[in-house]
C-alpha cells in the first residue's frame, strides 16, 4: 500500500508511503489519497486529519514515469486539489514537498514543517507549468512577489523562511513534524466540530469564484506548453540527469 490511513482518536492520520520514490505520486498513491479524504469527511467520528509523508519526505509530486492517475470524482488531481471539504486537514512536511507536494501541502488547512523541510515548485525547470493549484494558491499563501520567484525560478523555502512568510503555523525539531501536526490537530478537537466546519464552508464558499478563475488560468497555461518542444526537452532532460537545452518553442 502506498497510502495508510490510521485513527488516533478523533484524528485521521493520513500517509504517504513510497520513500523509495520520494513519495512521488502515481495512480495508486491518488487513489489511496481519494479514499482516505473520503473516510476523513465523511465519518462524523473523525474531527480532524494530518497529510504526512515519511520521516525523511513529504512528497516529490508527480510520479514523471508513470504518471499520478486519473483525477478523482470527488478530488480531483490526487484526490485532494480540487476537494470540497469541511473537516479540517494538517500537512505534516519532512524534507521536500517539491512540485506537486508543494501543490499537496497548498489546500491543507494548516502546515506544520520540521526544519528539514523544504519546498519548491520546479516545473518550470522541467519546461512545464504548476497544474495543481500551485498557479494561484502560492500567491495567496506568501506574498506575491515571493511566489512569482518560487514558480519562474524554480528556488527553494525552508522552514524558517516559510514561516516568516506565513506559509506555515509551526515549525518543529526534525523528524518531528507529525508530532507537531497531531498536537494541532488536537487544539482544533478542543472546539465545536460543527462550529469549524461551519467556519472552513464559509471560507471556502468566499474563495470558490476565485479557485474556479484560478483553475480556468491554470489550464490556459497548461494549454500553452502543451506539445511544445521546451516541454519534450525538459523532460528528456530529467530523464537523461543533464541541463536541459531550452529552445524557446
Amino acid at each position: 500500500m502506498t497510502v495508510t490511513a490510521e485513527r488516533h482518536g478523533r484524528v485521521l492520520v493520513i500517509r504517504m508511503q513510497r520513500e523509495a520514490k520520494r513519495n512521488a505520486i502515481d495512480a495508486e498513491t491518488t487513489a489511496g489519497l481519494d479514499a482516505a479524504l473520503n473516510l476523513l469527511e465523511d465519518d462524523a467520528e473523525l474531527w480532524a486529519g494530518v497529510l504526512t509523508g515519511t520521516s525523511t519526505v513529504f512528497s516529490a509530486g508527480t510520479d514523471l514515469r508513470d504518471g499520478s492517475g486519473e483525477p478523482t470524482p470527488r478530488g480531483g488531481e490526487y484526490g485532494l486539489m480540487r476537494r470540497r471539504r469541511s473537516t479540517p486537514l494538517i500537512a505534516a512536511v519532512e524534507g521536500v514537498a517539491f512540485g506537486g507536494g508543494f501543490e499537496l501541502a497548498l489546500p491543507c488547512d494548516l502546515i506544520v514543517a520540521s526544519k528539514a523541510a523544504r519546498f519548491a515548485l520546479p516545473e518550470t525547470r522541467r519546461g512545464a507549468v504548476a497544474t495543481s493549484g500551485a498557479l494561484f494558491r502560492a500567491m495567496r499563501a506568501l506574498p506575491l512577489y515571493v511566489a512569482k520567484e518560487l514558480l519562474i525560478t524554480g528556488a527553494e523555502l525552508d522552514a524558517g523562511t516559510a514561516l516568516r512568510f506565513g506559509l506555515v503555523n509551526r515549525v518543529a525539531e526534525p523528524s518531528a513534524a507529525l508530532a507537531g501536526a497531531l498536537d494541532l490537530a488536537q487544539s482544533v478537537c478542543l472546539s465545536s466540530p460543527v462550529a469549524v466546519r461551519a467556519t472552513l464552508a464559509a471560507i471556502d464558499a468566499q474563495l470558490e469564484e476565485l479557485d474556479d478563475a484560478g483553475w480556468r488560468a491554470t489550464a490556459g497555461a497548461l494549454a500553452t506548453i502543451t506539445d511544445s518542444d521546451d516541454l519534450l526537452e525538459g523532460i528528456a532532460a530529467f530523464f537523461e540527469r543533464r541541463d536541459p537545452r531550452w529552445s524557446g518553442r
